[in-house]
């Protein structure tokens, strides 16, 4: 039975994904299943993600809370998307239905392990994805049961005690107001309704969150003051309650009572008071900046350094899944303290006592390990105490000095105090810049996939594979690639090299190239890489100015694409720090990305040059020379990657004195069309030299193509043999099959047409075909082009064959290779598109004067 549901739309945007997930806390945290939260949140973001992300449409998450159940259902409008089936699949087997080269399907994968139930529901244009977790059973009973105290220890109270319950809605709008709290702040309850929280409510003004912030937490509990009738305040202390009405509409419910009252309200885990003989640490100084985060830590380890008169200080925070601390912020430390970047939480050599519990330590030098963070620093004293935020372990922060036994419990407990009043506001911030982080990383992969999805030419992918990842990710990025990655070499080799200063990057390249490479067979994710720091050093260039700062902390990651390594991209610091773990999360998710790129544009590079060499090979090969004759030919295939098409032409000698000349254009273009130029440039060589007349050839070429059955394609053909004469002209024997015709220009200026249109070939099986004799008399040129000349169009408007005579008119005087040329750029100037047609052109000019 359904008791409470909260539903909300959201948009297909990068950071629908944290709203949403916000929006699954808040819900569930108000009806207090705060068992259930984290596993909920996580299936969520999955789910609306691939929303979202890749079904690209708005998804709508509605939450149920059922009796002994919470039901989270996410739809989106993408219903024609495949989900893979894992009902009944064995864990082993489960890999077989995720793309380890995307992120697809984890989601499914992720319901499968964590969540009760699941499965999928369609209807009309939707699909709803739906998950179960089961709440676990609860002891009927207090939830927080304290020790007996003696009478005189108990919390006192002056007379009745009154609990002011103020509801506010999503604006901080007053929504309903008790008798008590009238009683207490005499403001009657129809005065206040509607009216903006902000008025009554008196916020203090030292620094930390506001009342706005306040009021957007799932809870917060504390001491201010609320303005009465009369003007005067009453100290108060709250409990702020974040929920969702049944309508899913949020809503805080504050309960209020007067400041001597305050065990009434006060949890167990913030009731121990602060002795009044300690005053606690104020630690921030100025105003908390949510995009300053950095800032904010230092001012704050100055603050504790100062205050406790020590020599250093830093502050640690949890990394997301908050297994190791990072060092965010240090003062004092020399570089060898502040080249650690990450501590693990609980454990390892050189821990702290304790990372949960507040610690002293009057001596390091006589502690078996020193702390990592401090060790060749000096430090002597050192306290630590932790940061928390609901009992979550979030940082912590340590003060240390030269001097033995500085610091004593009572340093401690001051310090303790002051970072129990700033790890909310630290938390709020860092969770701030986590969800910035998020924001950009999302727009750095998207335009990361949008730029390799943009090439598949191979050295341009890599070069864009480092150029994304200098200086975003790191100082410096090189590229190996294993095994035959397009560069026709086998084994690891350095691909290209990039550094954020250009006059890094031959020495680091000449380090590089004394180094062994990285091993491709270590696994998945980012490993550590010491080899050039250890070859620097071998080398004696350590301390060398043209590596200084390098290498750093290197980092390795796998290119990984079709369940094998094609690549690994390399990372360095190039100084004292350590690749952060968003750092090195976003380096992994695009070394995914980038190793698709680099093996499709790999298979492409082979593919090309695959196609390129078989097209090269229906290319004649170099042109004879023909006494008494200029020869020049101009060639270009459509299409990106082509060297040949449907049009093709041919000159070979016959037998001594005679020459054979051919253009032609095959139906279509591509490698179909270049399938049968090849068929016919091959069989005109062959059946011109068993001294067939010209009819002759054409009509055994016909028969040839019609033999190819479904795959023949008809054919147009200008055939000529030619045989210089000894007077200097030369004798042409001409048959235009369905070719465009010939144009002959005289000396005089004349153009005319030098052959008449006979059938096509490849359509009829017989042919009458007659071969028409020309003489070229000195000086003249004979024109043959392919229709991609004559048909080239700009709008309605077409070359054809009249314009082409109109340019071949003022050609007179030229050679063969100007003719050409002025005829090409004549076409290319018709129309601003480029030719999208196959185009030949072919000029035969006899000179005026015999060569020798």
């Amino acid at each position: 039975m359904v008791t409470a549901r909260a539903a909300a739309t959201f948009e297909p945007v990068g950071r629908s994904a944290a709203a949403a997930r916000g929006f699954v806390r808040d819900a569930l945290l108000g009806w207090g299943l705060t068992e259930v939260v984290d596993d909920a949140v996580v299936l969520t973001s999955e789910l609306v993600t691939n929303a979202v992300v890749h079904a690209g449409t708005a998804a709508d998450v509605c939450c149920l809370r059922e009796d002994d159940a919470v039901r989270i259902e996410v739809t989106d409008r993408h219903p024609e998307r495949g989900i893979p089936s894992f009902a009944n699949v064995p864990a082993a087997t489960s890999d077989h239905f995720a793309d380890p080269d995307g992120e697809g399907g984890r989601g499914l994968l992720m319901c499968s392990a964590l969540a009760s139930r699941w499965g999928v529901e369609y209807s009309a244009g939707r699909k709803t994805v739906w998950f179960r977790l089961d709440l676990p059973e609860h002891t009927p009973g207090t939830r927080y049961a304290l020790p007996s105290l003696p009478g005189g220890e108990l919390p006192g109270t002056d007379g009745q005690v009154r609990v002011a319950v103020v509801q506010l809605d999503e604006h901080g709008l007053v929504r309903s107001w008790n008798d008590d709290a009238e009683a207490l702040f005499r403001h009657p309850a129809a005065e206040t309704l509607g009216r903006p929280w902000s008025e009554y409510a008196q916020w203090p003004q030292s620094p930390g969150l506001g009342l706005t912030d306040t009021l957007r937490l799932a809870r917060w509990e504390g001491g201010y003051a609320v303005r009465g009738a009369d003007g005067t305040a009453t100290d108060v202390y709250g409990l702020h309650i974040r929920m969702r009405d049944s309508n899913g509409t949020p809503t805080v419910l504050c309960l209020l009572v007067r400041g001597q009252d305050r065990a009434v309200l006060r949890s167990p885990a913030t009731a121990a008071e602060t002795p009044a003989a300690l005053e606690p640490l104020d630690l921030l100084t100025g105003p908390v900046t949510p995009d300053d985060l950095s800032g904010l830590l230092q001012r704050i380890v100055e603050r504790a350094r100062d205050l406790l008169d020590g020599d250093a200080a830093y502050l640690l925070l949890t990394s997301e899944d908050e297994t190791e601390f990072e060092v965010r912020a240090s003062t004092g430390l020399a570089p060898a303290g502040r080249r650690l970047g990450r501590l693990p939480v609980d454990g390892g050599v050189g821990r702290f006592d304790s990372a949960r519990l507040p610690a002293v330590h009057e001596d390091l030098a006589v502690r078996p390990h020193q702390p990592a963070l401090l060790t060749d620093t000096g430090m002597r004293s050192l306290i630590t105490v932790p940061l928390k935020v609901e009992g979550r372990l979030t940082g912590t922060l340590g003060v240390a000095a030269a001097a033995p036994g500085r610091y004593d419990n009572e340093d401690a407990l001051r310090l303790q105090f002051g970072a129990d009043r700033i790890a909310l506001a630290l938390e709020s911030a860092r969770l701030a810049e986590l969800e910035r982080l998020r924001r950009g990383s999302l727009s750095f992969l998207v335009e990361a996939s949008d730029l390799l999805a943009g090439t598949l030419e191979h050295e341009q992918t890599l070069a864009l594979m480092a150029q994304m990842a200098v200086p975003t990710l790191a100082s410096w990025c090189a590229v190996y690639t294993t095994g035959d990655t397009g560069t026709g070499t086998a084994g690891t080799e350095l691909a290209f090299l990039l550094h954020e200063d250009e006059d890094r990057i031959d020495p680091l390249r000449a380090l590089l190239d004394k180094t062994p490479p990285p091993e491709s067979d270590r696994g998945p994710g980012a490993r550590p890489w010491h080899a050039p720091g250890d070859t620097a050093r071998a080398l004696g260039l350590a301390d060398s100015p043209d590596l200084a700062g390098l290498p750093g902390e290197t980092v390795v990651l796998p290119l990984s694409a079709r369940n094998r390594v094609i690549g690994l991209l390399v990372l360095g610091g190039g100084g004292t720090g350590r690749f952060r773990q968003e750092i090195l999360e976003l380096a992994e998710d695009l070394s995914r990305r980038a190793a698709l790129a680099l093996d499709n544009s790999r298979l492409y590079s082979e593919r090309t040059a695959t196609s390129q060499a078989f097209q090269r090979a229906l290319l004649p090969p170099e042109l004879p020379k023909i006494p008494g004759v200029e020869v020049e030919v101009f060639y270009q295939a459509a299409g990106e990657g082509n060297e040949v098409g449907g049009d093709f032409y041919d000159l070979f000698p016959i037998r001594e004195g005679t020459y054979g000349f051919a253009i032609g254009d095959v139906c279509g273009t591509g490698p179909e069309a270049a399938s049968v130029t090849g068929l016919a440039r091959h069989s005109l060589r062959l059946l011109a030299r068993e001294g067939l007349s010209a009819p002759q050839v054409l009509s055994r070429l016909n028969a040839a193509i019609l033999d190819e059955g479904t795959r023949a394609r008809f054919l147009t053909l200008l055939y000529g043999e030619l045989t210089p004469r000894e007077d200097g002209s030369t004798a042409l024997s001409l048959v235009c099959a369905g070719h465009p015709l010939p144009l002959r220009l005289r000396t005089d200026g004349q153009v005319d047409q030098a052959a008449s249109p006979q059938p096509l070939l490849g359509v009829m099986d017989e042919l009458e075909l007659t071969a028409e004799e020309l003489i070229l008399a000195p000086g003249e040129v004979l024109l043959c082009v392919t229709d991609g000349v004559t048909e080239r169009r700009e709008g309605r408007r077409m070359l054809g064959d009249d314009g082409l005579a109109e340019v071949l008119t003022g050609c007179t005087g030229l050679t063969a290779g100007a003719v050409a040329a002025r005829v090409h750029r004549a076409v290319e100037r018709f129309a601003p598109e480029p030719p999208s047609d196959d185009m030949a052109i072919l000029t035969l000019r006899i000179p005026t004067q015999r060569r020798p």
